[in-house]
């Protein structure tokens, strides 16, 4: 059954982003990029997803850090034609070429939207915090993919601004790749 997911990178003291809404941290990491096979974790995970999502500040950096309006052919690249919905309260520029969705509001009806774009395949929540933590508070969120990073940031945007309980996640994995712990969780529904 697929699934809707939080697979993100976090630092140990859970930020995923700076207070400058940088990822630079990130690349100043042995990231681990293969697993004991020589595969590519991300990649494994990426065939699996068929529709994903982000908000407008994860949107931006990438936007910006990769110079996506000059080099639109990157995007695809990266993510081919998987459809991506991004949530803003403002007007952002669409990368030519992506198949992209400008959203805002309720996460309900965007993940029903989502989930029949992804035909079977999983959700991707990329980020950040606070859009995979309307995810959660909907019920809508099945699993937390958390690389755990050698870095502390002391401030930023933070990894889920929640309150999640031990009664709503189940660890169901921990590996090691590289200098990254990976852990995995199970999110059960919010109870009413």
């Amino acid at each position: 059954m697929p699934k809707t997911q939080y697979y993100t990178a976090t630092t140990i003291d859970g930020y995923i982003a700076d207070p400058d809404n940088s990822l630079e941290w990130l690349f100043a990491v042995d990231e681990g990029r293969e697993d004991e096979s020589g595969a590519n974790p991300f990649a494994t995970f990426f065939a699996g997803v068929g529709a994903f999502v982000m908000g407008a500040t994860t949107y931006e950096w990438i936007l910006d850090h990769d110079s996506l309006l000059t080099e639109p052919q990157k995007w695809q690249g990266y993510y081919g034609d998987v459809p991506a919905w991004v949530f803003t309260h403002r007007d952002l520029p669409p990368i030519p070429g992506a198949d992209i969705t400008f959203v805002r509001g309720d996460v309900r009806p965007v993940h029903e939207a989502m989930t029949e774009a992804a035909a079977g395949k999983n959700v991707w929540v990329t980020g950040g915090g606070e859009l995979a933590g309307a995810f959660a508070d909907a019920g809508l969120l099945d699993e937390l993919i958390l690389g755990v990073a050698p870095a502390t940031l002391g401030a930023g945007a933070p990894l889920l601004p929640r309150r999640l309980m031990p009664s709503r996640l189940s660890l169901t994995s921990v590996e090691q790749r590289g200098q990254f712990a990976y852990l995995t969780y199970t999110l059960a529904p919010p109870t009413t």
